[in-house]
């Protein structure tokens, strides 16, 4: 059986999200609800007796087309099931896999893109379709070992930056309420236009606090201080064991002064706390192993595989569409679907 719910199912996706055997908080129905301005959110379900495999993904339409493409919200996401995907009967995936092909032609879909959990085993179903593609790693640290042999494997340079933050007497407060919000969002904005970043990663005050005030998962607002200056801002999301920072802003002045190494310390501090068994720090940017991805490196060596899931449902579409923004399918950029590249 299949079921393809809206974001005006609320509590129907929200009972799918509370069976999984694994999710995170990039699953939810509110965080899709944040979406809404990518694309038209959408859960694919194929169910058999109590099993299930759900699949959130963002329903786009395709401009000069009568077709559309799916896509994922930002973040980690893909298929989950109330099993783990290693435990799934080959069946149910087969099964899965046939449904889900005949939605995607149903429906007129050219293509699918999805970033795969790097935590959950989802490439084991997604690979029977074939297109799962190595993007890279992200740097991830172990909460289970003590925060002491923790901070052995720092990189000198990070280990200087915490005393020195130690030194200065910085300290992280976790906050809440609209003065909070404003706050983080002036810090967050600054850093923002600082870096040159797109329209997409600019958000307002009613984003945030939407992002923040939610039961589907624990989303907390840090803030770093300077005595009463606010120099550092980070919302952190909790789920399933996973602590990891969402959005993060520095004040310009006190860049010199690393404060996000000391903020990064101390988010792992508060998932210890918390009952968090991993820090996922993230990738580089475009999952390259850049200058983001070597600052990651300097708080631990443990990485996972970063994959995604590019698939292209109609192959006669996707080439009529490549063919009018004149591009070739085998030119050596990595971005898919490539009809949407520039």
């Amino acid at each position: 059986m299949t079921n393809l719910l809206t974001i005006d199912d609320k509590m129907e996706w929200a009972s799918y999200v509370q069976k999984a055997a694994e999710y995170d908080f990039y699953h939810t129905w509110h965080y899709h609800a944040l979406e809404t301005k990518v694309g038209a959110p959408i859960l694919f379900v194929y169910q058999e007796q109590g099993d299930f495999i759900a699949f959130p993904l963002l329903k786009r339409a395709i401009p000069e087309c009568d077709h559309y493409d799916l896509s994922s919200v930002y973040g980690y996401s893909g298929p989950f099931s109330n099993k783990k995907m290693e435990d799934l009967d080959d069946s149910l995936q087969e099964n899965f896999k046939q449904a889900f092909l005949n939605f995607l032609t149903d429906e007129k879909y050219v293509s699918v893109f999805t970033r795969i959990h790097p935590f959950y085993k989802q490439q084991l179903l997604l690979e029977k379709f074939g297109g799962v593609h190595d993007n890279g790693l992200t740097v991830v640290i172990d909460l289970s070992q003590n925060i002491e042999d923790q901070r052995k494997k720092y990189r000198q340079s990070t280990m200087d930056a915490v005393r020195h933050a130690w030194k200065k007497g910085f300290v992280v407060r976790e906050e809440s309420g609209p003065e909070a919000i404003a706050t983080f969002v002036s810090i967050y904005t600054e850093t923002m236009e600082r870096v040159g970043a797109s329209d997409y990663y600019l958000f307002n005050e009613e984003y945030f606090s939407r992002i923040l005030n939610t039961q589907e998962y624990d989303a907390r607002l840090l803030t770093m201080y300077d005595g009463d200056t606010a120099i550092c801002s980070t919302i952190v999301m909790l789920t399933n064991g996973i602590i990891q920072a969402h959005l993060i802003g520095t004040r310009t002045v006190y860049l010199q002064h690393s404060p996000s190494k000391f903020m990064a310390d101390q988010i792992s501090v508060l998932g210890r706390t918390l009952g968090m068994r991993y820090y996922n720090l993230g990738g580089g940017l475009g999952y390259k192993e850049d200058a983001v991805f070597k600052w990651k490196l300097g708080f631990t060596d443990l990485c996972m595989d970063f994959k995604s899931w590019r698939y292209v449902a109609n192959p006669s579409m996707y080439q009529e569409l490549l063919d009018k923004k004149e591009i070739d399918k085998n030119a050596d950029i990595d971005f898919f679907p490539l009809y949407r590249y520039a």
